[in-house]
């Protein structure tokens, strides 16, 4: 048997589940944490600089968190390169344009991990809805995780007649303004999506057109990534406030997917009635705050960073440390997302990515 399908296929069950225990979690966790220590040799330097190893490994928590800048400088990945494997890149914003690279040797737990938990958390329970894109497509953007996303919930999630609006040149505005209006008039809830960038491109030309528009009860806006220089910034409050007044959508309807491209998993909120709202993922994936220095978690309910442990990373690593400041939730379910890290915080980010520079070239 190929030693990539075991981990496959036991992932694919385990996100099939409706849930899991503690257990369950730390037992699949540990069991990546040995396969990706056996097969990932940078991930596995990292480890034994640090002494750990799949023998005094308990918990999901004792495994080392991998930066994400270090997707920036080195192939993290278990299985050898195939013509079959997708590749997906960051946008090459930070640290002087270089993009980290994300090896998928295939999409069958990404793409499973995408639609299960999109069904529940955006779609609440319709099979599909009217559905229109604002980014570009995978023929434009093959290395994007999340023109394949947004592909993906398209294709499984999208009625008849749901199309993406991006073209060579930018949104089609005259389309786009034809579909919403011709919602308006059916009655039937209507999604979009898109990066935060893209609608604020969009809400700044229908102020210019002095447009607005009234989605029908049930429709849904939803969006990421932030702005990455690609529009002006807007502060939560004020964006969330035009979207809603743009769309004739209410705030808590307005969902912001919190994802990365490092990760296989995406997090939801339930709504920005209220910012910042919480941030929370399903089963298969479950997150710490930590020193980013020491790599431990911070004491209870203090703000730290944040940390993943995604159960569908099988291939690159299952534990990263991300540059994004967070708080616990005050019920312990989920985070509120801060921002990302500043000041002493963002120098310790970095100083996690150069020890693990200097742990894997000590190998």
């Amino acid at each position: 048997m190929h030693k990539l399908a075991a981990p496959v296929a036991e992932l694919l069950d385990f996100i099939a589940m409706d849930g899991c225990t503690d257990a369950q979690f730390d037992a699949l966790a540990l069991r990546l944490f040995a396969y990706q220590y056996a097969n990932n040799i940078p991930f596995r330097s990292f480890c034994q600089r640090r002494g750990t190893t799949p023998r005094n490994v308990q918990s999901w928590r004792d495994i080392p968190a991998v930066p994400i800048d270090a997707f920036k400088v080195m192939e993290l990945r278990s299985a050898s390169p195939s013509l079959e494997e997708r590749v997906f890149m960051t946008s090459g914003t930070t640290r002087g344009g270089t993009r980290g690279r994300h090896f998928h040797p295939q999409l069958q737990v990404y793409d499973l991990s995408m639609r299960r938990h999109f069904a529940q958390r955006f779609m609440r329970g319709a099979s599909r809805m009217p559905m229109g894109i604002l980014f570009p497509d995978e023929d434009v953007m093959p290395n994007s995780s999340l023109a394949h996303y947004l592909a993906l919930a398209l294709r499984e999630f999208g009625s008849e007649g749901s199309r993406n609006f991006m073209t060579a040149q930018g949104v089609d505005l005259a389309a786009l303004w034809h579909t919403l209006e011709a919602a308006q008039r059916s009655g039937q809830p209507y999604a979009l999506l898109g990066a935060s960038y893209s609608f604020v491109h969009v809400m700044d030309a229908m102020q210019a057109q002095g447009l607005r528009f009234a989605l029908p009860p049930g429709s849904r806006l939803l969006d990421t990534g932030g702005y990455k220089g690609q529009s002006r910034e807007m502060a939560p409050d004020a964006f969330y406030d035009a979207l809603s007044a743009s769309f004739g959508v209410p705030r808590s309807d307005c969902i912001n997917m919190y994802g990365m491209t490092e990760l296989s998993t995406q997090f939801y909120d339930d709504g920005n009635a209220r910012v910042p709202s919480v941030k929370s993922g399903p089963h298969w994936i479950r997150s710490r705050l930590v020193d980013p220095v020491s790599g431990c978690d911070v004491p209870a309910g203090e703000r730290g960073i944040l940390a993943h442990c995604d159960l569908a990373n099988y291939n690159a690593v299952t534990t990263i440390l991300t540059e994004d400041v967070g708080l616990p939730a005050e019920d312990g379910r989920g985070f509120l997302l801060l921002g990302r890290a500043e000041g002493v915080e963002a120098k310790g980010c970095s100083m996690a990515v150069e020890a693990f520079v200097r742990a894997t070239a000590a190998a």
